[in-house]
């Protein structure tokens, strides 16, 4: 019975908030002509929505660490914000750049490093750790195929968004380790 009511729990709160979520955008629209959203905007930003506050709920839900807690939390927020990012404009160029599905080995990388790792802090800061890398990897791929002279990127923004996101998978890594020390104390 408990088991049942935390399955139900893990998928009834992120539907909640995705429901909530995707009312700011559907309220905006009804108050001004620049918001538009199409149904297939909604149907993708509730899947994404969902199915990160879903990952987060199964992947914490044996943890009462709020260390690793914030650290799941804030490793798939940036795993989030890179997708939003680069399906709504693109990172390199417009969303419709090719060089922009590389970014989804970024993510592919965090799927596999967490399953190999078994969701344990340790493995999941080199997880994070071999995020930044391939973000990198790809940005200076960018920048050697002359990509920062495509039209809506220059070299400074590439290397600046590029920038942005590894720092943020560093400090997701960094907070892995605490979460791996603070677990090795208690």
């Amino acid at each position: 019975m408990n088991k049942e009511r935390n399955l139900i729990h893990s998928i009834v709160y992120p539907a909640v908030a995705t429901g909530l979520i995707l009312l700011i955008p559907f309220i905006a629209m009804q108050f001004s002509n620049e918001v538009v959203w199409t149904l297939s905007d909604f149907a993708i930003a509730g899947t994404l929505l969902f199915g990160t506050g879903l990952t987060y709920t199964l992947v914490t839900r044996k943890s009462g660490k709020i260390a690793y807690r914030l650290a799941v939390g804030f490793a798939l927020f940036t795993g989030l914000l890179l997708i939003w990012v680069n399906m709504a404009v693109g990172i390199i160029g417009s969303e419709n750049n090719d060089i922009n599905l590389l970014y989804f080995l970024v993510i592919f990388t965090g799927i596999v490093g967490g399953f190999i790792s078994q969701f344990q802090p340790k493995g999941l800061m080199i997880t994070l750790f071999a995020m930044a890398i391939v973000q990198a990897l790809i940005a200076v791929t960018a920048l050697l195929t002359g990509m920062g002279n495509t039209p809506g990127s220059s070299v400074y923004e590439i290397i600046a968004v590029n920038g942005f996101f590894i720092t943020l998978f560093i400090v997701a890594a960094s907070l892995f380790r605490y979460a791996d020390l603070d677990r090795k104390i208690s």
